[in-house]
């Protein structure tokens, strides 16, 4: 656990498709902040807002720490399950009886999934050219 002008604060990183989220949990009231913004005005849709905040309602972590991120590249559903991922791990480390749980939900396992690269010839990575007999 690292200290920082004597609060406790515990960083996780969380990666998915092509973003990178760096979280820092903090004790507190249970308010987040992504990207110094509110965490209603950067995650516009509910869905993917209740989707990062599962780890802490699932552990009942969510009233008592504060969660600033950073996070950058890939898009909103990327950026969103990255947040996820940090998050889970930083709790890991603040209160490790909680491990079981998030990792049977999947929550600390990398999802490795990437977007399949272009190929030449074609027009999308699997997609050729609309065929013509004549």
């Amino acid at each position: 656990m690292a200290t920082s002008a004597g609060i406790n604060t515990i960083w996780g990183l969380g990666r998915r498709k092509s973003s990178i989220a760096r979280v820092r949990l903090l004790p507190g009231s249970g308010k987040v902040v992504v990207n110094k913004r509110p965490l209603e005005q950067y995650f516009t849709i509910d869905r993917r807002r209740k989707h990062l905040l599962r780890p802490l309602e699932m552990t009942g972590a969510l009233e008592r720490y504060d969660v600033h991120v950073n996070v950058s590249g890939g898009g909103e559903s990327g950026q969103a399950g990255a947040v996820l991922m940090g998050i889970a791990r930083a709790l890991v480390q603040a209160e490790p009886e909680t491990q079981p749980e998030l990792r049977r939900n999947g929550m600390l396992t990398r999802d490795s999934r990437m977007v399949e690269r272009k190929k030449y010839g074609l027009r999308k990575a699997r997609r050729g050219c609309q065929f013509s007999k004549r």
